[in-house]
């Protein structure tokens, strides 16, 4: 089958110059690098594990995390009143 395609300058003459190497046409060498990148790049997606993310168990939580905005306001009193204290 024929198709016009555009190659970069750089992929082409690395082409060449391989095709040159093991005296082979330049379609030839182009249909051989076309299939090895193909069946690497199905065995590369299919044996892919899928990430997971190690996961730890850190306890119960020391405050109510749903009135958290509550919480920091508290924290942020009690940092005032002690700056306070200290004359700081």
């Amino acid at each position: 089958m024929r198709s016009t395609v555009r190659i970069d300058d750089d992929l082409m003459d690395e082409l060449r110059q391989k095709a040159d190497q093991e005296q082979v046409s330049l379609s030839r060498m182009l249909n051989r690098t076309l299939r090895a990148g193909l069946r690497t790049g199905k065995s590369t997606r299919n044996s892919r594990r899928p990430y997971r993310e190690q996961v730890f168990a850190m306890g119960e939580p020391e405050l109510d995390l749903d009135k958290a905005l509550a919480a920091a306001a508290r924290l942020e009193d009690a940092e005032l009143l002690r700056k306070l204290a200290t004359r700081k």
